[in-house]
């Protein structure tokens, strides 16, 4: 479960759901029937054991998701995949309707979905022999090379598979990788220095870019130095 804000929709819930089926649920603090629906909702989500997705938004505090969805009372939930609306209802139902509506997004698991869902190296790499740009194999296993000092490998293995928030993310931490980097107490120093030859130098613009990405959206750092990027650019 995530909670989403008009700042954060397009990667949380856009983007992610182009990967897994995403719930969102637009409620707010003083709606009695949102209070009663959201832990259903949650469990029901929960029990899919990540085939789908929870995104619980605060109408109040952000009225563009709000208006996204052309909501006019609430609870209100959705779901949506590949960035468009496939199912939803207004209003608190019975639980039996918010199991059925969650297990209508959740596919049955393949065997490589059951390979992957165990998360070790010898099951990723089972599952991409049987499914060479299954996503979620990729992005474990590239996880998992990373972790074991193989950022070449974890590279050229994301190179399989369409961009996604995710994968971007981890593209970017194999390429600093092998340039012997990363995100460090010395980041804001590395973003000054990159800073002077991004305009002249592709490289240098690469790894400013991909120091920005594996800070995250979130970090306020991300919004300052990217303002810092386009000023030197255009």
């Amino acid at each position: 479960m995530v909670d989403v804000t008009d700042a954060t929709f397009q990667q949380a819930v856009l983007d992610r759901s182009a990967e897994v089926p995403v719930v969102v649920d637009l409620w707010a603090p003083w709606c009695g029937p949102c209070r009663t629906l959201g832990p259903m909702l949650e469990e029901a989500v929960a029990a899919t054991g990540g085939a789908v997705e929870l995104a619980k938004v605060n109408v109040d505090e952000n009225p563009q998701v709000a208006s996204t969805f052309q909501v006019q009372s609430i609870p209100a939930v959705f779901a949506l995949r590949d960035g468009k609306v496939v199912d939803g209802f207004i209003g608190a139902v019975p639980r039996a309707e918010v199991d059925a509506f969650v297990a209508r997004l959740a596919p049955e698991p393949s065997e490589v979905d059951l390979l992957v869902a165990k998360g070790d190296e010898a099951s990723l790499r089972r599952a991409l022999d049987l499914q060479r740009d299954h996503a979620g194999a990729v992005a474990g296993l590239a996880r998992l090379l990373l972790g074991q000092g193989a950022p070449e490998e974890a590279l050229e293995l994301l190179g399989r598979v369409p961009e996604t928030p995710e994968v971007r993310a981890l593209a970017a931490e194999a390429r600093l990788a092998t340039r012997g980097g990363g995100p460090t107490a010395d980041t804001e120093a590395r973003l000054d220095t990159l800073l002077d030859r991004v305009r002249d130098d592709e490289d240098a613009r690469q790894e400013y870019l991909d120091l920005l990405e594996t800070l995250g959206a979130e970090d306020p750092r991300t919004a300052r130095y990217r303002r810092a990027l386009a000023s030197r650019l255009f």
